[in-house]
């Protein structure tokens, strides 16, 4: 079965975002574009139509629910999961302490093969439906 795309909310926000990451931080914008190219093929495997919408100052990524999104910050990028603290964790990698929400920190393009990125955000995704 065909997966569905990413459907962007707002798309010449997200291009301005984009931009100004790319401005900003080449290897930051990296790691971004990595994190959307994951959350792509978990969309296109789960055959789920994800939508990203800018707020906060990221992107976000929802279904039926928000599930996460990803923020760039000076140093690095964070991929956050909004019902974080329910996900399994075999890889330690999730980081914070709140109620809900934890994070992966990202600093190199690297850091999204060796903290599995992709199993943690199919995990999220499962837990939005």
């Amino acid at each position: 079965m065909r997966g569905k795309e990413i459907m962007m909310e707002d798309p010449p926000q997200l291009e301005k975002l984009l931009e100004d990451i790319l401005c900003t931080s080449p290897s930051l914008f990296e790691i971004v574009q990595g994190v959307r190219q994951e959350v792509k093929t978990a969309a296109t495997t789960s055959s789920r139509a994800i939508t990203e919408a800018v707020k906060y100052g990221g992107i976000l990524f929802s279904t039926k629910a928000s599930f996460g999104g990803v923020f760039a910050y000076k140093q690095h990028v964070s991929l956050e999961f909004s019902l974080g603290a329910n996900l399994s964790d075999p890889h330690k990698v999730l980081e914070g302490s709140g109620k809900f929400r934890r994070h992966i920190k990202l600093v190199s393009i690297d850091d999204i093969a060796a903290k599995r990125v992709a199993e943690y955000i199919a995990q999220a995704l499962s837990l939005a439906d």
